[in-house]
């Protein structure tokens, strides 16, 4: 089952023809992973005191429908493969439950110093209920 989080579009994402700029896409998408992250109990900063960071290797992302000031939308998340060093996620945004947007992404396990390492196995343990 994907993690799910609202947000409410703001004004000053928009780009000069009124819809949200193609870059807040990610920047929401990137709300939506932190987002589950922090509800299994591994942040950015519990990551980080760790040793850890979770690092985009890959992304693609499909627009579809345009969005507007004021609308809001669901992020879902999901984990599509746990692999040892990495993962595979896909995202999806709705409004009013069609889809206007979504994306795959290879997500690298490193050290703080960028060095590809194993993932944790308590961070595989918390990401499994969202796994497809």
């Amino acid at each position: 089952m994907p993690h799910s989080h609202d947000l409410k579009v703001r004004f000053h994402e928009l780009d000069p023809y009124g819809h949200l700029n193609h870059s807040i896409f990610l920047q929401y998408f990137e709300t939506g992973r932190v987002e589950l992250l922090e509800k299994v109990g591994l942040g950015l900063d519990e990551l980080t005191l760790r040793g850890y960071q979770l690092v985009v290797a890959h992304i693609e992302i499909v627009y579809l429908k345009s969005v507007q000031a004021g609308d809001v939308v669901t992020v879902e998340t999901e984990v599509l493969q746990l692999r040892p060093a990495s993962s595979m996620w896909r995202q999806r945004m709705l409004r009013e439950n069609r889809v206007v947007a979504h994306q795959k992404l290879r997500v690298v396990v490193t050290d703080l110093l960028g060095k590809p390492v194993r993932t944790p196995t308590d961070l595989v343990q918390k990401l499994v209920p969202y796994c497809v």
